[in-house]
């Protein structure tokens, strides 16, 4: 099983190596080193993961987070001082809950992945109306539609792709992703401690072409992102993984819909932003 750049989906390959029923089919790999499978025939009265359960869990972290986030924008949008607020307090639990959710094992815990739910929700509210303040109120609304357009329309075309088998996931095309992603994770931590010393840090989250050419390597890590978890989910599936392992995919699917939504969201603000 190829190894994920999500650290969800990560968590949920090593199970395996703990045996037992509750470990089910996981499979325990490490790059370039591909160790014994674990195999496991699972009990009469269990049930191994399928599509459905998939597709049932990912369309319910994603439904409480979008009402979450309507209701948090609304929030913001009427008390605009709280936006910052907002957006920082649920980021931060977010980020809690991942960790959690990762080291602690428990990203097929139902409560774990709908609490992150709603923690992002919150988030992406507020991070939308913070974005949006500037524009007027049909602008601001177009700016937001053409993200979810643009993050939906992101995530079934590469589905499409995963599924025509147009573009492979392999283990070199992973560890290059992985690197990639790594450096931008180290420049965003290089632009944000820049930003104390400098207006706009590096220039990588402001409005100028620096700035849209950050963005758009961004979303195309993301998209890249979603055929690994596909490829991820789909081992997971072939292995026989126990039908709760849904709600780790389900939470690894909603981290990189959250990432791509907001990129996409920085990048058409930034097109069209007069500054």
């Amino acid at each position: 099983m190829r190894q994920s750049s999500n650290p969800v989906f990560r968590s949920l390959t090593r199970l395996g190596a703990q045996g037992g029923a509750q470990a089910g089919a996981y499979q325990s790999y490490q790059y370039g080193q591909q160790q014994a499978p674990y195999n496991y025939q699972a009990p009469a009265t269990s049930r191994t993961l399928s599509v459905d359960d998939i597709v049932a869990k990912t369309a319910t972290s994603l439904a409480v987070l979008s009402v979450t986030a309507v209701l948090s924008y609304l929030l913001t949008a009427s008390n605009p001082a709280l936006g910052g607020v907002v957006a920082m307090v649920s980021g931060l639990v977010g980020l809690g809950l991942i960790l959690f959710a990762t080291f602690g094992r428990q990203q097929d815990n139902p409560a774990v992945v709908l609490g992150y739910s709603v923690a992002e929700g919150l988030l992406v509210g507020a991070f939308t109306n913070v974005l949006t303040i500037p524009f007027a109120g049909v602008e601001a609304g177009k700016l937001i539609l053409e993200a979810l357009i643009g993050t939906f329309g992101v995530f079934a075309g590469m589905l499409a792709v995963y599924k025509t088998g147009a573009v492979r996931v392999t283990p070199r095309s992973t560890r290059v992703f992985v690197g990639l992603l790594s450096g931008v994770v180290a420049l965003m931590l290089v632009n944000f401690i820049a930003s104390f010393f400098m207006a706009g840090g590096l220039g990588l989250r402001g409005h100028g072409p620096i700035a849209i050419i950050f963005s758009l390597i961004c979303i195309g890590l993301a998209a890249y992102s979603f055929l690994v978890d596909f490829d991820q989910a789909d081992q997971l599936i072939r292995a026989g993984a126990p039908q709760k392992a849904a709600w780790g995919v389900a939470l690894g699917l909603t981290v990189t819909v959250v990432w791509l939504y907001m990129e996409i969201l920085r990048l058409v603000v930034n097109l069209n932003s007069n500054d």
